[in-house]
């Protein structure tokens, strides 16, 4: 499963290539980073439906997680990429536009590894 994490703060992808190191050693998962909605919108445009899962980080700098995720749901609906926001704030109104916008799940930090390692597989 290819899984594209959105996250301004770079030290994430060290996070997850260590959370997940079993699951991408097998070749279960197979993880790439973006670092803006910018940067994940190119990815996106030259790997058509290679993402089957994003994970995206809301507040970033020029484009946020939430105007990505609009973009995504707007322009890659077949087949659709699960998508699942990730935030510092878990407060109700985030939650609230992105379920509006079309998430497919909502994350607060520290992400509980364990929990999203089971949502995952589950997918």
């Amino acid at each position: 499963m290819k899984i594209l994490v959105v996250d301004d703060e770079k030290d994430v992808q060290i996070l997850f290539e260590q959370r997940f190191r079993k699951e991408m050693k097998t070749g279960e998962m197979d993880f790439v980073f973006a670092f803006s909605g910018e940067e994940a919108l190119m990815y996106l445009k030259d790997h058509k439906h290679e993402a089957v899962l994003i994970l995206s980080d809301i507040n970033m700098p020029g484009m946020s997680g939430l105007d990505l995720l609009k973009h995504i749901k707007q322009k890659y609906s077949v087949p659709p990429p699960v998508v699942m926001m990730i935030t510092a704030y878990g407060d109700p109104e985030n939650y609230k536009i992105a379920m509006k916008l079309g998430a497919d799940d909502f994350l607060t930090k520290p992400v509980d590894f364990i929990s999203l390692k089971e949502k995952l597989k589950a997918i």
